[in-house]
């Protein structure tokens, strides 16, 4: 039983620890359960794989590569498509466990609509818009990096559903600030910062890139500086607003969670330390939960946007 300290308040939603599990790390929610120890109630939600209208297979090999305190990803999206997640999947999970997200992904905006649409009529339990994908070559990448296309791309997902919308930002762009504005006053109800950043590696011997897809995603410690000033900079127009941010890019530690809730992240989102770590989630929760009786704190949301960095700025509001 996690202690009450580390429950949260998210778009209405209750979970029990800060802690989000991130899209396509741990598959469609199962994966880990096979991992002795691991335990799903040890997290607040899972945010399924990504899912298009379509299956797709996804990228050439090779689809991951290690890099130095990273890991490059360009899978490719490849999934058996919304149906078959809605119809043949979400029976599978135990919603009692934890909160299940699924993430939406397309090439045309009709793609994100209707997959938005269908998980809608599902017991999903809020929605994430994957519009910052940069291991495909059409479609998220091309959404996630000019904020008006962003907004188009939210205002459209809004009118196709009722549960709680999360926009996922991308890095690689001139102002995050801008887009998470316009996606905000496009009616998301909360933003995931950030997605991976744009990344290569080349083979010296062959002198070809080691990624089939040339390029992909980095994820891991080598991208925390990066995604910490995004969140940093997107409270400031979060937190005028009333939007709470997952905070994620390179978590690893509890000391790592708690620099993203300072800095303005409400959750914590926890991906490529599971490749190496699949028990890591329990040490994060105890390691907030230590951190919050320690200084006073009787809650996370109490702790959420408190960086003196941010002047005169309130923190968020959880919910």
């Amino acid at each position: 039983m996690l202690p009450d300290s580390l429950a949260i308040d998210f778009c209405g939603l209750k979970l029990d620890s800060p802690i989000v599990l991130l899209s396509g790390c741990v598959g469609f929610g199962e994966e880990y359960t096979r991992v002795a120890g691991f335990s799903n109630r040890d997290v607040g939600a899972i945010v399924l794989k990504g899912t298009t209208r379509e299956p797709r297979l996804g990228n050439p090999p090779h689809r991951i590569y290690e890099t130095p305190m990273g890991m490059l990803n360009a899978i490719g999206l490849q999934n058996p498509g919304v149906e078959a997640v809605v119809t043949r999947i979400l029976p599978t999970l135990d919603f009692t466990e934890t909160r299940f997200i699924a993430n939406v992904c397309g090439s045309t905006i009709e793609d994100y609509v209707e997959v938005t649409r269908r998980f809608d009529d599902s017991p999903i339990d809020a929605i994430e818009i994957n519009i910052s994908c940069p291991n495909i070559k059409e479609g998220g990448v091309q959404f996630g990096n000019y904020p008006e296309m962003s907004a188009r791309v939210v205002a459209a997902c809004r009118a196709a559903t009722r549960k709680p919308l999360i926009t996922k930002l991308s890095p690689n762009q001139t102002d995050i600030r801008e887009n998470a504005r316009l996606c905000i006053e496009a009616g998301t109800d909360a933003l995931a910062v950030i997605n991976t950043v744009t990344g290569m590696a080349i083979d010296v011997n062959t002198r070809q890139p080691i990624i089939g897809n040339v390029q992909g995603g980095l994820s891991g410690p080598a991208i925390k500086p990066i995604a910490l000033l995004k969140v940093h900079q997107v409270y400031e127009v979060a937190s005028r607003h009333k939007v709470p941010i997952i905070g994620q890019g390179g978590i690893c530690s509890a000391q790592d969670a708690l620099e993203f809730l300072i800095a303005g992240a409400t959750a914590v989102g926890v991906g490529t330390a599971l490749f190496y770590d699949p028990l890591v989630c329990p040490k994060i929760n105890a390691g907030i939960a230590e951190y919050l009786e320690r200084h006073g704190f009787k809650s996370v949301g109490e702790l959420v946007g408190t960086s003196s960095a941010h002047g005169h700025l309130q923190p968020a509001p959880c919910g």
